[in-house]
């Protein structure tokens, strides 16, 4: 390899993106429902207590758009415009029976999930019979997951805003396992390069990026009035088993996901089959 190229490729390597730390404020929380009533105030406590634990929970303001109150998807969002929350809570499936689609996040959190820029927090729909086993839970343990987190302040800000203080957060990277063993089976037919050593100092490389960033968070968080706990995970993978197996392995009670897609409509990535296959476990889409 020539000098220049040496050069430049050890200034590339020590090139990093340090974790920028922004302070997300929740003042106002939006509590989505197709109950009615009483049902409803009772279903708002239960979100409220779910949030309880977070740093600023406490003191948000909650607000209820009843199933009464909005019957299209129009409708809906142009409520939603009008309260301008920080945060939105509602449910999959909402007035449609849940029991019927168990494979689905229903219209209304489809559309929600990308026509506003507000973070949602999905939860499980009130007929699932694990939202119901322990009405006293609160969130203790989130995980933020991505397969690119290096550079992802929002991500990993917003994951942070929801994170008690007593709480620990998980910063995940899943490297596409698919992608790169498709690289390796084309750096294998090139007879110039030597095959073994280019796959492990590749997969080094692509581990080490996340690994340094998510110490730059650690670092971070370390500092100033509030501290938190930072876990790192980062892993070669891309199945759906291998996103479950992170959640049951750390016992994660909030997942938090990128949703929006500068190039698309639909949700981004792996956003959606994840919302819809983990549909015990609370999820924030931001």
């Amino acid at each position: 390899m020539p000098h220049i190229d040496q050069f430049e490729s050890v200034f590339k390597a020590a090139d990093k993106t340090p974790f920028v730390r922004d302070s997300i404020e929740i003042q106002k929380v939006l509590v989505i429902t197709d109950l009615n009533d009483e049902a409803a105030t009772q279903h708002c406590a239960t979100v409220q207590h779910l949030l309880g634990s977070l740093n600023q929970g406490a003191s948000a303001e909650y607000q209820i758009i009843t199933g009464d109150q909005f019957t299209t998807v129009a409708s809906l969002i142009q409520q939603v415009e009008d309260s301008q929350p920080d945060l939105i809570c509602m449910y999959r499936n909402l007035h449609s029976p849940a029991s019927d689609f168990p494979y689905s996040l229903g219209i209304y959190v489809d559309v929600m999930a990308q026509a506003t820029q507000v973070p949602v927090l999905i939860l499980p729909h009130p007929e699932n019979p694990v939202a119901n086993e322990d009405p006293t839970t609160v969130i203790e343990r989130v995980m933020a997951i991505t397969d690119h987190l290096a550079g992802d302040h929002r991500l990993v800000n917003y994951a942070a805003a929801v994170t008690p203080a007593a709480g620990r957060l998980y910063l995940t990277h899943v490297e596409d396992k698919g992608a790169f063993q498709r690289y390796c089976e084309t750096i294998g037919k090139i007879p110039a390069i030597e095959t073994d050593k280019a796959q492990d100092q590749i997969l080094g490389q692509l581990l080490k990026e996340p690994r340094e960033y998510i110490e730059s968070c650690r670092q971070a968080f370390a500092e100033g009035p509030t501290t938190l706990a930072i876990e790192d995970v980062v892993v070669l993978g891309h199945r759906m088993q291998d996103y479950r197996r992170l959640v049951e392995e750390h016992g994660i009670d909030l997942l938090v996901m990128n949703t929006k897609d500068d190039d698309q409509l639909a949700m981004h990535g792996l956003a959606y089959p994840l919302a819809v296959e983990l549909r015990h476990l609370p999820l924030l889409l931001v």
